[in-house]
């Protein structure tokens, strides 16, 4: 069978017949003479070594750039070259904008020399590393020049800013770059380091500051901006991010600007957006479809501060990765739940802002809201920031409409200071705010979730300025112990008694575990006492992150997980806005109190009502 099929095969497996060609046995192989062979290896050879010299003669014109750039970039003291003969400077790294050769090409400057788009083009390398241009709009404000700015030195310090990058700050006031840098050289402080090495990196980071001055309404300024980004972008990966720190009326005409004048056209553009997000649910709404019209809601970022801070940041994980808390974290063994952010001081030259928006607009509708938010949501299906952020609006949608019922305001009035030596004003003697103003400075609330795993546990919200000391914490008061056997021991106060967690958030970073305990002895006496994790003893000698610095890092990352969406937004002020018209209709007086004190009476009937201690009592 095989000797037939190999028959049957043969007539296509079968050679050319047998030619010579000088002795050459040519059964399978084509003819080639000995003089054909070596003209081909000739030939060969001759193609390589002229290869080899056009490779060459483009090294030499590489080689010959980069001597330019290393020889116009002077050095700092440790030999690391910090500033260009144009002056761009970026994370250490030169970024000259005028090459001595050039020519246009869509706009941008171009070397004329450059034979493909691998070399320096515009000075940059585009195929090994983006570029990054953050510009800050508001750049001459309070919160740019205190917080804005210092962070992002501490992420240039740090190393968690590209290598290629350029900072914008933009305004209407008339600066050139270098006024620009010694006005932020001023505000601007080393605390991450007070050595003479963070001093070097500042002066190397305002290298790499500039400034635009132009308006918010119309996009001329815009246009300017974009020709000069792309001067220093080159034609490799570019991207941006506008950090919008400007009166929230003049976002929707810069969000239009920018998305048609100043987007990046090689890379992303994000864009961070301060609140207020509106004063109530028209507003806001309209506010989120003017961003909408213009850029995609993955490329919003509306930032809330309060957010970034470490101990917020640390919820999802302290309870997620945690097996002891998990199964806790219910109404079956949660009795309440207290979010408090309290502030030692007034109203600081913010009179005139404040008495527009009012505490819940100001701190409950951002701060407080989300902070339940992310206490309360189920366990997502990942840790992807659609599927963090699609719980939180689940949260949002659960709860109950708050009735005025369950609201306590309050207005601070003068005082003495501690020393007793001086008095301090009220806040109806602010500047900005009106002497007859019924806004309040305080807020005492209950809200409620109305769904299976939180039903009928009060979350108490209390926040207020001028009051006795800052503090900043989230605590979670557990049932009594069913039928407990040192009810003698204990007392009848068995509130002293219950177990609490408390996440201090601020001033001071801790995680307190409250439990009853024997006092050492021959007898049997309870004690309240408290486990705790105090950041500043575990973790000596780290620096904890401004929650700016937190923040903008998520932006350049891409990570928006602690980033407010507009669904989100749409449901706490669906929330709060018929609250706050019931307020506004009634003119409701808030209840005064003292400067410094623990806030108005009403606050406590109104725990007590809910039968619920405040943790300041």
């Amino acid at each position: 069978m095989a000797s037939s099929m190999a028959a049957s095969m043969a007539p296509a497996l079968s050679f050319s017949p047998r030619l010579s060609c000088n002795g050459c046995d040519q059964s399978t192989f084509p003819c080639v003479s000995p003089t054909f062979r070596r003209n081909s290896r000739l030939r060969k050879l001759i193609h390589n070594v002229q290869h080899r010299s056009r490779s060459n003669a483009r090294t030499t014109k590489l080689e010959r750039k980069l001597r330019v750039v290393a020889e116009a970039a002077p050095t700092d003291s440790h030999g690391v070259q910090t500033k260009t003969a144009e002056g761009a400077v970026a994370n250490g790294q030169a970024l000259p904008t005028a090459p001595p050769s050039e020519k246009s090409e869509n706009g941008n400057k171009v070397p004329e020399n450059l034979e493909s788009p691998d070399g320096y083009h515009g000075w940059n390398e585009p195929n090994t590393s983006p570029f990054l241009s953050i510009i800050v709009l508001g750049a001459t404000g309070d919160l740019a020049r205190n917080k804005i700015f210092p962070a992002l030195f501490a992420l240039y310090y740090s190393g968690n800013l590209y290598k290629k990058i350029a900072i914008f700050g933009y305004s209407r006031s008339e600066l050139t770059d270098e006024e620009f840098r010694d006005m932020l050289s001023e505000s601007a402080t080393c605390r991450v380091d007070e050595g003479e090495k963070c001093e070097e990196a500042m002066e190397t980071f305002l290298q790499s500051v500039y400034y635009e001055s132009g308006g918010y309404s119309t996009c001329d300024g815009m246009k300017k901006l974009d020709s000069r980004l792309k001067k220093l972008e080159g034609m490799g990966e570019a991207n941006r991010i506008f950090y919008l720190s400007v009166p929230h009326e003049v976002v929707p005409d810069v969000s239009k600007c920018l998305s048609r004048d100043a987007e990046s056209k090689t890379g992303w553009t994000r864009l961070i957006v301060e609140k207020p997000f509106g004063v109530d649910s028209e507003s806001s709404a309209k506010l989120a479809d003017s961003l909408l019209q213009h850029l995609d809601e993955s490329q919003i970022y509306r930032i809330d501060h309060h957010l970034g801070k470490e101990l917020i940041e640390n919820l999802t994980i302290l309870r997620f990765s945690n097996l002891v808390f998990e199964p806790l974290w219910t109404r079956t063994y949660i009795k309440s739940v207290q979010v408090l952010l309290a502030e030692d001081w007034g109203m600081e030259g913010k009179g005139g802002y404040f008495d527009q928006q009012g505490i819940i607009r100001d701190i409950v509708q951002s701060h407080l809201m989300q902070t339940i938010a992310l206490f309360a949501m189920e366990p997502p299906v990942s840790l992807d920031d659609e599927d963090i952020r699609n719980e939180k609006v689940k949260v949002l949608r659960s709860m109950r409409m708050p009735s005025l019922q369950d609201f306590c305001l309050g207005q601070y009035k003068a005082s003495v200071s501690k020393d007793g030596k001086s008095r301090i004003r009220s806040y109806l003697e602010e500047p900005g705010v009106n002497p007859n103003s019924l806004t309040p400075t305080f807020v005492a609330g209950v809200l409620y979730i109305d769904n299976a795993r939180w039903d009928g546990v009060p979350f108490l919200i209390k926040a207020g300025y001028g009051l006795i000391k800052h503090k900043v914490e989230i605590r979670i008061q557990f049932h009594h112990v069913p039928g407990n056997l040192y009810r003698e021991q204990i007392g009848m106060n068995m509130d002293m008694a219950s177990n609490e967690l408390i996440i201090a958030v601020q001033p001071e970073e801790a995680i307190f575990l409250k439990i009853n305990n024997k006092v050492p002895g021959l007898g049997t006496q309870l004690d309240s006492s408290e486990l705790n994790l105090l950041y500043k003893e575990k973790y000596d000698g780290e620096v904890i992150p401004d929650s700016y610095e937190r923040l903008i890092l998520d932006v350049i990352t891409g990570d928006n997980h602690l980033f407010i969406r507009s669904d989100e937004l749409q449901a706490t002020w669906d929330l709060l806005t018929p609250l706050l018209k019931e307020i506004e209709e009634l003119k409701v007086a808030p209840e005064m109190y003292t400067f410094g004190g623990r806030g108005p009476v009403g606050a406590y009937y109104l725990g007590a009502k809910h039968g619920v201690r405040w943790a300041d009592e």
